[in-house]
């Protein structure tokens, strides 16, 4: 089934012209729940891995030796994902309560080292053929594979997420890995994803608004007062939530590739490549949920009917507290160290 964005509530261009010359594409993945194929562009899916290719893994020292089995992270959300589908009294029943209690504990991995290598997390997988906005890569790659650490361990606060990307030309993976080495526990459930297709759709996007030239945020900003204005006098026609460039017209919500970053947990923070100084790009966005009622405005028209509580968050990944990861690379050479959004989580 094809995912498909509303239209937008109004012509931003409309309203303001000079914003024709800052339009972009992104490429909203909207991943669901299914059965990827290695070779699918998928979240949570398997990977086209070389069998003779050493998965990766985190050497960096941290703790690594207590948290939840992923198996019970999957067995778990199945069940209560279960419980909550069913037309006739839905919700766990006093035999799921009690199975979902034995699948919440953390355990202990007996003589865990800090140094031990840990099998990284397959994260994502993207064709270039699926994703319209995905970077071509050097030398004729068309495939990008995401990963990251179990753990929030690292960074200067260390606790915060560590990616891996990797690229490669699909048609030269020969025998594929067929079993990869998995954590025996992770830090946190978030960090394990569901396997989700994914429904790519290219849509027209936005800068960021405290990244647009000064005067052209404060008519922006001037604008949507007195639609907040207009509101706190509620009419029939207006009686519902006033449109907001930043939720409605600008940067979609959810996995996506390409466009402009948001920044609204935190101020717009330069992302240069620390090889060689150049502004980077934004790579992909990994969302903790594909819509909220601050951006409902962007709910596809196929799930409309559906509610948002039992259906936005459909990769059970989890950023920080709910929030998001921009992944930048750096357009001059993709070698180069990528980055993340500082606080984005």
């Amino acid at each position: 089934m094809t995912r498909t964005t509303p239209p937008r509530p109004l012509d931003v261009e409309a309203l303001f012209p000079e914003l024709a010359a800052h339009r972009g594409t992104t490429t909203r993945l909207h991943p669901r729940p299914g059965s990827p194929l290695v070779s699918d562009s998928s979240v949570g899916g398997p990977m086209l891995w070389p069998a003779e290719e050493p998965w990766p893994v985190c050497g960096e020292a941290h703790g690594r030796g207590r948290g939840r089995r992923p198996a019970d992270i999957h067995h778990y959300r199945r069940t209560l994902a279960a419980a909550w589908a069913r037309e006739r009294n839905p919700g766990p029943t006093e035999q799921e309560r009690e199975l979902l209690a034995e699948l919440s504990p953390e355990h202990r991995v007996p003589g865990a080292s800090d140094v031990d290598p840990l099998p990284m997390i397959g994260l994502a997988q993207l064709y270039r053929r699926d994703v319209p906005d995905l970077p071509v890569g050097p030398d004729g790659c068309d495939l990008l594979q995401v990963f990251w650490c179990p753990f929030h361990a690292h960074g200067p606060g260390r606790h915060d997420l560590e990616p891996y990307l990797r690229r490669r030309r699909s048609g030269e993976v020969g025998r594929v890995l067929g079993d990869p080495p998995q954590p025996l526990v992770v830090g946190s459930e978030g960090l394990v994803p569901e396997p989700c297709v994914l429904h790519s759709e290219q849509v027209t996007t936005y800068p960021f608004a405290g990244l647009l030239p000064e005067g052209l945020c404060a008519r922006i900003d001037t604008w949507e007062e007195a639609l907040e204005e207009a509101a706190e006098r509620p009419t029939e026609e207006n009686a519902a939530r006033p449109v907001c460039y930043q939720y409605d017209l600008s940067i979609p919500p959810g996995w996506r590739v390409g466009g402009y970053a948001s920044w609204h947990k935190t101020d717009p923070y330069p992302m240069d490549c620390r090889a060689c100084g150049t502004p980077m790009r934004l790579l992909l966005t990994i969302d903790s949920s594909e819509w909220d009622g601050g951006s409902g405005s962007w709910k596809p028209l196929e799930d409309r009917d559906l509610p948002t509580h039992l259906s936005s968050t459909p990769t059970g990944v989890t950023v920080g507290r709910f929030g998001e990861l921009n992944v930048f690379v750096c357009p001059a050479d993709p070698d180069h160290p990528h980055g993340i959004s500082p606080g984005a989580a």
